[in-house]
C-alpha cells in the first residue's frame, strides 16, 4: 500500500494542476486574448486587414540576409513554432466537439490574433539588441525590461527586470524542455501505430537528426526551417486541395454549415457537447492556442530579423497567424467536414476523433494505401519543425538570463535529450506544468504588450506616415523621433544604420 501512495499523490497533483490550468486557460485567458486582440485591432485601425497585401509583398521579397537572420528566416522560425500537430489533431477534435461552426470562430480569433501578433513582434523589433554572434536578440523578456525601464523610476525598472526573468525562465522550461517532448511523443506514437516502429528506435533516430542541427547554432536552424516549413505546408495544402476538388459539389454546403453552425441557425450541426457556447469555446480555444498570438513565443524569432523598420517584421509575423489558422487549420477542418457520415457526423465522436480522424477523412476522399505514409510525413514534419522553432525561442531567453556560449550548448544538448526522452515516456505532470507556465507567460506578455502599446501605435504611425509621403520602403530612425513616447537608447535604430539598411535593400 505504501508503494502506491506516491503514485496516488502524483495522480492527485496532476489532476489538481490540470483543473487549475483549465480554469486559467479556459475561463480567464481566452477572454483576455480576445479582448487584447479586439483592442489592438481598433487602435491600429485594422492593420492586419488594411496592410494585408503589403504583408504578402514583404514576405515575397524577404529572403535577403544582412548581418542577422533574414526576415524570411525569422518568419519561418516563428511559423515552425506555430504550426504543429495541434493543426491536425486539435482541429479535428474541435470540429468534433463543437461542430462545423467551431471553424468559423477559429477564423474570427485568427483575425484578432493577427493584430496581437503584429503588436508583440513590432515591440520585439523596437527593443531588440545585437548579440556577440551578430544575431539580434529580443522578445517579451527584452521589451519588458527595456520598455518599462524607459518609463522612469527604479521601481518600474526593477519590475520590468523581474517580469523579464520570470517570463524567460518559464519559456526555457516549457519550450526548451517539455514541448519538444510532446512533439517527439506524437511522432513516436504515429510511427508505432502506423508502421510498427518501436519508440526506442524513434527516440534514437530523433536525437541523431536533432543534435547536429541544434549544436550547429541558430543560423543552421534557420536554414533548415527555411526549406522544411514551406515544404511541409505546400505538401499538406496540395493534398487538401485535391480533396476539395474531388468533393467540389459538397463544398458550398459545407461552407453554409460552418456559418450556420457558428450561430446554431440549423439543426443537427452541434458538436458532442452541444450548444452555442460549446461551439464558440472549442473554436476560439483551438484558434487561440494554435496560432500562439499573444503567447510571447514567436516575437523571440521575430526579433532576429534585420529589417529597415520594426513594422515590416510585425506585418510579416501577423501573416504567420493567417497561414497557421485561416489556411492550415481551415485545410484540416474542411478535410474532416467533407468526409462521409461514416467518418464524420456532427454530434457523433468516433474513437479516432483525437488521433487519426484526418487520416480517415483523407482515405475517405482519396482511397489508397498512400494515406498512412503521407500522414506520417505530415505529423513528422509538423512536429519536428516545431522543435526547431522552440530551440530558437529557448536559446534567445537563455541569452537574456545571462547565459553565454556554454549555456547555449547545454540547452541544445538538453533539448536533444528531451526530444529522445519524449518518444519513450509520457510525463503527464511535467506537461501540465508546462501548460500552466504557458498560460502565465501569455498573461504576463499581454500585460506588457498593452502597457507598451503606445510604442506600437507610434511606430506604426511612423511607418504609415512615410508611406503616405511616397516612401516605398520606410526606414525607422528612433533618435529624435517625435512620435515615440520617449527617447530610445541603443545603436540599433540610429540614422546611420537606417541609411545602411536602405542601401543594402537597394542592392538586394
Amino acid at each position: 500500500m505504501s508503494a502506491a501512495l506516491p503514485v496516488l499523490a502524483g495522480t492527485d497533483l496532476t489532476e489538481g494542476l490540470s483543473a487549475f490550468e483549465e480554469l486559467v486557460s479556459g475561463k480567464i485567458l481566452i477572454w483576455v486574448l480576445l479582448g487584447a486582440g479586439l483592442y489592438l485591432t481598433i487602435r491600429t485601425r485594422g492593420v492586419q486587414m488594411r496592410l494585408f497585401s503589403r504583408a504578402v509583398h514583404l514576405v515575397a521579397r524577404s529572403r535577403h540576409q544582412r548581418g542577422s537572420l533574414s526576415s524570411f528566416q525569422a518568419f519561418v522560425i516563428g511559423l515552425g513554432g506555430r504550426v504543429g500537430t495541434g493543426n491536425i489533431a486539435g482541429v479535428a477534435l474541435a470540429v468534433t466537439l463543437g461542430g462545423p461552426g467551431a471553424l468559423f470562430w477559429m477564423w474570427v480569433v485568427a483575425l484578432l490574433g493577427m493584430a496581437t501578433s503584429f503588436a508583440e513582434s513590432t515591440l520585439a523589433q523596437v527593443f531588440k539588441v545585437r548579440s556577440a554572434d551578430g544575431i539580434f536578440r529580443g522578445g517579451p523578456a527584452y521589451y519588458m525590461q527595456r520598455g518599462l525601464g524607459l518609463r522612469g523610476g527604479s521601481g518600474l525598472s526593477r519590475l520590468g527586470r523581474i517580469m523579464g526573468v520570470v517570463f524567460a525562465a518559464m519559456l526555457v522550461f516549457s519550450y526548451g524542455l517539455i514541448f519538444p517532448m510532446v512533439q517527439s511523443n506524437t511522432i513516436a506514437l504515429t510511427l508505432q501505430e502506423g508502421h510498427g516502429v518501436g519508440t526506442t528506435v524513434t527516440a534514437i533516430a530523433l536525437m541523431a537528426i536533432t543534435a547536429p542541427i541544434l549544436l550547429s547554432g541558430m543560423r543552421v536552424v534557420a536554414r533548415v526551417t527555411e526549406w522544411l516549413v514551406p515544404l511541409m505546408a505546400v505538401a499538406y495544402l496540395g493534398v487538401v486541395l485535391v480533396v476539395i476538388i474531388v468533393s467540389a459539389p459538397r463544398v458550398p454546403g459545407v461552407l453554409v454549415d460552418i456559418v450556420a453552425g457558428a450561430f446554431h441557425l440549423k439543426a443537427g450541426l452541434a458538436g458532442t457537447a452541444g450548444g452555442f457556447f460549446a461551439t464558440f469555446l472549442n473554436g476560439t480555444k483551438r484558434g487561440l492556442f494554435s496560432n500562439e498570438a499573444g503567447q510571447g513565443s514567436s516575437p523571440n524569432g521575430a526579433a532576429t530579423a534585420d529589417v529597415a523598420h520594426p513594422v515590416t517584421q510585425g506585418l510579416i509575423q501577423a501573416l504567420g497567424v493567417f497561414i497557421d489558422t485561416i489556411v492550415i487549420c481551415t485545410a484540416t477542418g474542411l478535410t474532416v467536414l467533407l468526409a462521409s457520415p461514416q467518418v464524420y457526423t456532427p454530434g457523433v465522436e468516433p474513437e479516432w476523433a483525437e488521433t487519426t480522424l484526418v487520416q480517415h477523412a483523407l482515405a475517405d476522399a482519396l482511397p489508397g494505401g498512400w494515406v498512412v505514409g503521407f500522414m506520417t510525413f505530415v505529423v513528422f514534419t509538423f512536429a519536428y519543425s516545431s522543435v526547431l522553432g522552440y530551440s530558437a525561442f529557448a536559446e534567445i531567453n537563455v541569452s537574456y538570463l545571462g547565459g553565454g556560449r556554454t549555456s547555449s550548448v547545454i540547452l541544445r544538448l538538453a533539448m536533444t535529450a528531451a526530444t529522445g526522452l519524449g518518444a519513450v515516456v509520457a510525463l503527464e505532470l511535467a506537461w501540465v506544468m508546462a501548460d500552466i507556465a504557458l498560460a502565465l507567460m501569455t498573461i504576463l506578455n499581454l500585460v506588457a504588450v498593452l502597457w507598451l502599446s503606445r510604442w506600437v501605435f507610434a511606430t506604426l504611425g511612423d511607418y504609415d506616415g512615410q508611406r503616405a509621403r511616397g516612401v516605398a520602403e520606410p526606414a525607422f530612425v528612433a533618435s529624435g523621433n517625435p512620435l515615440l513616447p520617449r527617447e530610445l537608447p541603443g545603436d540599433v535604430w540610429t540614422a546611420e544604420r537606417a541609411a545602411a539598411r536602405v542601401v543594402s535593400l537597394d542592392e538586394a
